[in-house]
């Protein structure tokens, strides 16, 4: 899976952070150290790590992820990250 979104709230920039979906790849989850946690009114799973955004993506770049692009959409942070 070479492309991963990651994202937080505005207000959590120090954690949780929410590092992928239901369908992200178990194994690049467990080392990121994420549980899957279903919020109460959705119909979907998310991974979610206690770690602020900063230290997920020094992860990540261990890993050979790069970051291709952030935003801010409302008062959600999102990063768009690509392995070769």
């Amino acid at each position: 899976m070479p492309y991963l979104l990651i994202s937080t709230q505005i207000r959590l920039e120090v954690g949780p952070t929410m590092v992928g979906d239901e369908h992200s790849d178990p194994h690049l989850m467990s080392i990121l150290g994420a549980t899957k946690r279903t919020t109460l009114g959705n119909n979907f799973c998310e991974y979610y790590v206690n770690d602020a955004p900063r230290v997920v993506l020094d992860k990540l770049e261990s890993l050979g992820y790069r970051v291709v692009s952030m935003t801010g959409v409302g008062q959600t942070l999102v990063w768009c990250l690509h392995r070769e």
